[in-house]
């Protein structure tokens, strides 16, 4: 596929950029919502964020970029029953598979379609209204342009893939790396690989100062393979 791909697109990551919503969608009418588990572990890691503010009377809001199936959505609203979330993402598929879900109310969730590398988010969404952003394994071409909604004040919480994870390594060992850090999965779709310094520095140049980044470590078996995966977020 980086062969095919380079006889009209010299430059690897602009192709796969420009292609992203294709792929995505693909992916979304393969797997539907079958492929990623539903994320109950944020409310652990990031309830903290999510949580009602006592002395307020507003509802929080979250902006989901990359909603995907609503695997991040759905577990948080069954948890916080006074959030409300603005969910997009580039596949019509994965818009679809949200508004479809039995727990989908539109009085808990917009979820519209958008490309935040192309499309102008701040004609969706007021910066002000939003208290929290999250971005779960979405900045597959990592640019500080992307970072573009500039909260007043809140949150951006991100968890993507970190250098030395095992799918990294899988992908290096069959060529699939098209510039540093950044590989291609034989579907088309595409992931980057963080440094901690390098998350650090892309967020500066947005205008964000880092408040907490820590890189996590899980051990898996595949005792059908009978290997051990490390993975790295």
């Amino acid at each position: 596929m980086v062969i095919q791909a380079a006889r009209k697109y010299p430059n690897l990551a602009e192709y796969y950029q420009k292609n992203a919503t294709k792929f995505w969608d693909n992916f979304y009418k393969r797997h539907k919502n079958k492929f990623f588990k539903d994320r109950h572990y944020l409310e652990k890691d990031w309830g903290q964020y999510f949580s009602d503010d006592a002395n307020s009377a507003n509802v929080k809001v979250l902006l989901e970029v990359g909603c995907g199936a609503g695997n991040t959505i759905f577990p948080l609203i069954a948890a916080y029953p006074e959030l409300y979330v603005q969910a997009c993402d580039i596949s019509p598929h994965a818009i679809a598979l949200v508004k479809s879900h039995a727990e989908f109310k539109e009085d808990r969730v917009n979820a519209f379609l958008c490309d935040v590398t192309v499309d102008n988010l701040l004609e969706r969404i007021n910066p002000s209204s939003v208290d929290v952003i999250t971005l779960v394994r979405v900045l597959e071409i990592p640019n500080s342009e992307v970072l573009i909604l500039h909260l007043p004040e809140g949150y951006v919480l991100l968890r993507d893939y970190a250098i030395g994870d095992f799918a990294q390594v899988k992908l290096e060992n069959k060529n699939q790396m098209i510039s540093e850090g950044f590989y291609v999965r034989g579907d088309g779709t595409c992931s980057f690989y963080f440094s901690e310094d390098f998350l650090s520095t892309l967020f500066f140049q947005a205008g964000f100062n880092t408040v907490d980044i820590s890189t996590y470590c899980k051990q898996i078996k595949n005792s059908h393979k009978n290997i051990t995966m490390d993975r790295y977020v």
